[in-house]
């Protein structure tokens, strides 16, 4: 792996989870917290960021309907939903909408979701490097064609 600083976004409307998160991963990630979806975003606009973990039950905005909300304009981020209630249809609902990659439960266990992160940091790592080799094909399979016209055209 690489020696790049993860950077987590972690997003949950109770301050007590925004601390203990920031108090438990701030020396081994770079962590961003945000209070609403609303905050995730302007967050995400101004910040490069790898995972996003969130809450799915929050006033205003839910963790599926952030997740899903941010989807087109950042694709990248590994998303992971935490919830604290047992709740199928809203796992269901971020699978399928929100491209979560993983779901834990609240309270979550510190040994679990830094396994997690690990994980989704590996996929987020080789999903960069296969689109990265995809844009060069693409270029050199633009300078090919290029050529061949130009041997065809002379």
């Amino acid at each position: 792996m690489t020696n790049e600083k993860i950077n987590i976004l972690y997003v949950d409307d109770e301050v007590n989870n925004l601390v203990a998160f920031k108090a438990t991963f701030r020396l081994k990630y770079h962590v961003f917290t945000a209070i609403s979806g609303e905050e995730a975003i302007k967050l995400m606009g101004s910040n490069d960021v790898h995972i996003i973990i969130t809450d799915q039950r929050m006033p205003g905005m839910t963790g599926v309907e952030f997740l899903e909300q941010i989807l087109e304009k950042y694709p990248d981020p590994m998303r992971i939903l935490l919830t604290g209630f047992a709740d199928l249809n809203a796992v269901i609902e971020a699978v399928n909408k929100g491209k979560i990659f993983h779901y834990l439960s609240k309270p979550w266990n510190e040994e679990e979701l830094d396994t997690t992160i690990q994980r989704a940091f590996a996929v987020y790592l080789k999903r960069k490097e296969e689109k990265e080799k995809t844009d060069k094909l693409a270029v050199s399979n633009d300078q090919l064609e290029f050529l061949l016209r130009q041997k065809l055209l002379s």
